[in-house]
């Protein structure tokens, strides 16, 4: 009976090891090291201002060094390379004051996207990459219902509740979480290619969507779709925002699970 309980905590040692180890640490802690910036006037690779930072073991998105209002240099920090089937996890909180001439909406306010083109096919004066985006917002000082986790899609649509879905941003339940100024929050997004996509914040799922494509009226789609991408989102890339908030992030980290999608297949 020992000897196949001693088996047992082994296995179980052993397995959770092996599932621990399938996390990808996106962020180092240490530097920018497998990430790339663009930033809207400015080339691939420009980090503009130090927007994309790391200091005291975190990853900063900050606008101290912008000299004058902030207009409009939305700013994305891209994850090298290309996914379809994984859940991401992000530990973030927002913190400070909006930057001088960021847009209203865009206070406490930044995202995780997901299935999203390269930064090399980004216009120099593109805003936005075309992707969706699983937001990630704090509650604002007048106390209203302002949840994470939502959707925005930027070029794209999707289905959700079974239905083609076309507004910019989804709404959501009034039982969504809404995070204190200041208060770290764990994002999550699982992808499951062209299939399904849910959200989770702090554990808790704020919203599930199927089936996402390019949008054929967008104009930023509309030039991917002549340069040959395929409509349906089965796969792309991952990145941050710098839309005027000030950010941290601890822990930005990927669990691949296109080895479990293949062995479903089997």
């Amino acid at each position: 009976m020992l000897f196949r309980l001693l088996l047992f905590i082994a296995f179980f040692a052993a397995t959770s090891t092996t599932q621990a180890e399938e996390w990808i640490q996106l962020f180092n802690g240490k530097d920018l090291t497998g990430w790339t910036p663009k930033i809207r006037g400015e080339k691939v690779g420009v980090n503009f201002a130090d927007t994309f930072r790391v200091e005291e073991g975190l990853l900063k998105v900050r606008f101290d060094k912008y000299e004058g209002p902030y207009r409009g240099k939305m700013g994305h920090l891209f994850y090298n390379g290309t996914f379809s089937h994984y859940r991401l996890r992000a530990e973030c909180r927002s913190v400070g004051k909006q930057v001088e001439g960021g847009p209203d909406w865009g206070i406490r306010n930044n995202g995780l996207l997901v299935h999203g083109q390269t930064p090399q096919s980004m216009g120099l004066d593109q805003v936005f990459p075309v992707s969706l985006e699983a937001q990630l917002l704090s509650g604002l000082d007048d106390g209203k219902h302002r949840p994470a986790g939502n959707l925005c899609t930027p070029g794209t649509n999707v289905h959700l509740n079974g239905k083609l879905y076309t507004p910019h941003c989804a709404k959501l339940e009034p039982t969504a979480e809404t995070i204190k100024h200041g208060e770290w929050m764990t994002l999550e997004v699982e992808v499951h290619g062209h299939e399904v996509i849910r959200h989770f914040v702090n554990g808790k799922q704020t919203i599930e969507y199927t089936h996402p494509m390019l949008d054929e009226k967008d104009v930023d789609a509309k030039r991917l779709l002549k340069e040959g991408a395929d409509k349906k989102l089965s796969k792309g890339t991952i990145c941050i925002q710098a839309e005027s908030a000030p950010f941290d992030f601890r822990e930005i980290e990927l669990l691949d699970l296109t080895k479990k999608t293949e062995s479903n297949d089997n």
